[in-house]
């Protein structure tokens, strides 16, 4: 499913679920555990993809890569529509597409190049609000270790809640190597020891559909803004929203 597709699952009332969540959350406190996956969930990354782009074009003076912005990046993570958007030519585009992929990987999974992204709406407060209930908030994410530090500084210059601060984990793969989806499986494990997992949050079809089969009595929410682009289709009881704004 193309990852437009998936807003069309948005369902009215959205908000109210997240209302209701963090009421259970209150009932719960300390025993109730909510996770949180960050990139394209809690974190809007387009603007450190914008960056890379457009320093690859000032890098092969490739003046319309030098230009790119945020808004480019209409097509989740299609680098590929990203450069023509910026106004290259498709022929141009593929010409550097590989030597701008090698780049890209070079810089994106950086503590250097992730203090450029931005809250999704609404995700700061939202980690506030779950504070509040005195649940733990577990942020459960495909970035490496190599990448703590620029991420914590992330999350503290959008006002994110801190890992650290009373029961709040940032749980992290060992290595850049690691794959994505192991990981976040034995995460799952992990979430398990630390409480009665009530809801879980991330961006990624195959990643939502595996909590629920893990924790098939929590609510799981999909975030309908982008993912890696694979034909994977939600479960039925998944609830997708757009953002967290209006909700805490």
């Amino acid at each position: 499913m193309a990852y437009d597709d998936f807003k069309s699952r948005i369902r009215e009332g959205w908000q109210s679920t997240l209302q209701d969540i963090l009421a259970r959350a209150r009932t719960l406190g300390s025993q109730a555990v909510l996770a949180f996956d960050l990139d394209s969930t809690l974190f809007d990354n387009r603007p450190r993809q914008a960056r890379i782009l457009r320093e690859f074009g000032t890098a092969r003076g490739l003046t319309p890569l030098g230009a790119c912005v945020a808004s480019h990046w209409s097509s989740g993570w299609d680098m590929r529509t990203a450069m023509r958007n910026c106004g290259m030519a498709p022929e141009q585009v593929e010409a550097v597409y590989e030597e701008a992929r090698v780049f890209w990987l070079q810089r994106f999974f950086t503590s250097e190049y992730c203090v450029d992204d931005v809250a999704i709406e609404g995700a700061a407060a939202f980690t506030h609000a779950v504070v509040g209930t005195g649940a733990q908030l577990a942020y459960v994410t495909g970035r490496h270790e190599g990448m703590r530090e620029g991420t914590v500084e992330a999350m503290r210059r959008c006002g994110l809640a801190l890992p650290g601060e009373g029961v709040t984990h940032l749980i992290m793969k060992p290595s850049m190597r690691d794959s994505d989806d192991a990981f976040k499986r034995e995460a799952h494990a992990r979430l398990g020891t630390l409480g009665r997992v009530i809801a879980a949050f991330d961006n990624e079809p195959t990643h939502v559909n595996d909590y629920l089969l893990r924790f098939p009595e929590a609510t799981v929410f999909h975030l309908a803004t982008d993912h890696s682009g694979r034909p994977v289709q939600l479960l039925e009881a998944v609830v997708s929203i757009p953002h967290f704004w209006g909700t805490s």
